[in-house]
């Protein structure tokens, strides 16, 4: 395979657990740059994913830089897994547990309907664990310190939001929804809309416009292609 990271490239990750997406550009832009033996290129990824979230993530390098906003606003898909009868301060399991609550009148139908409610154009208010700004700060800087601070309602369109499975207190789902949405908020608005708490357990990202998951490689099959490539480069120029 042939690389031109400097004139521009696309390249789709399957992120791992644990690592954020600025933890996946930084490895990359290491690799890149010892692979070609210079100091700087560009590398930016195209819409955030949390470090407990996994799934596609859109690179680009070079030129190819300049059409990250082109890919961010195009609409993804999510599968995941909420766990109701409980809140946690993030949405999801990075913070402890703060709340709970009973699930005993929670039915089948009632979380279908809960989705359909959810589904179409929405008012969605982002976790204050998020890295929005406010005032030049991000906010999990403040939530860290448990300052209080009030972020506003965005709209977000979510276009298809399918219960692909039940199994209580755990419901699995998929969502198809448009570049801003905030997956764990819409958890928290899942369980509101149960009469209950919901937080976010688990979320891959599935698709971002044309890509999909299945396109993806590991950091270490990119590794392991810039290795080939290199040691193919150096037989063609000893021979």
């Amino acid at each position: 395979m042939i690389f031109d990271f400097q004139a521009g490239e696309v390249l789709l990750f399957n992120k791992p657990i644990g690592w954020t997406s600025f933890d996946v550009v930084n490895k990359i832009r290491y690799l890149i740059r010892s692979y070609l033996g210079i100091k700087k290129i560009k590398v930016g990824h195209a819409g955030t994913l949390d470090p407990l979230a996994t799934g596609l993530l859109i690179l680009c390098t070079g030129k190819f830089t300049k059409r990250i906003q082109e890919f961010q606003d195009q609409d993804k898909e999510y599968t995941g897994t909420f766990f109701l009868g409980a809140t946690t301060p993030s949405f999801d399991k990075e913070t402890e547990i703060d709340k709970t609550f009973d699930i005993s009148h929670i039915t089948d139908d009632k979380i279908l309907n809960a989705a359909k409610q959810l589904t179409g154009d929405i008012e969605q208010i982002p976790p204050i664990f998020s890295a929005i700004k406010i005032k030049g700060k991000r906010a999990y800087d403040y939530a860290r310190k448990n300052k209080d601070v009030k972020l506003n309602p965005r709209k977000v369109s979510i276009n298809e939001f399918e219960i692909t499975g039940i199994d209580l207190p755990k419901v699995y789902f998929r969502v198809n929804c448009s570049k801003g949405t905030y997956i764990r908020s819409l958890a928290r608005d899942f369980g509101e809309a149960l009469n209950t708490g919901a937080y976010l357990v688990s979320l891959c990202r599935t698709k971002s416009g044309t890509f999909e998951i299945s396109e993806t490689m590991t950091i270490e099959e990119f590794q392991q292609l810039l290795q080939t490539s290199k040691q193919s480069d150096n037989q063609s120029i000893s021979i």
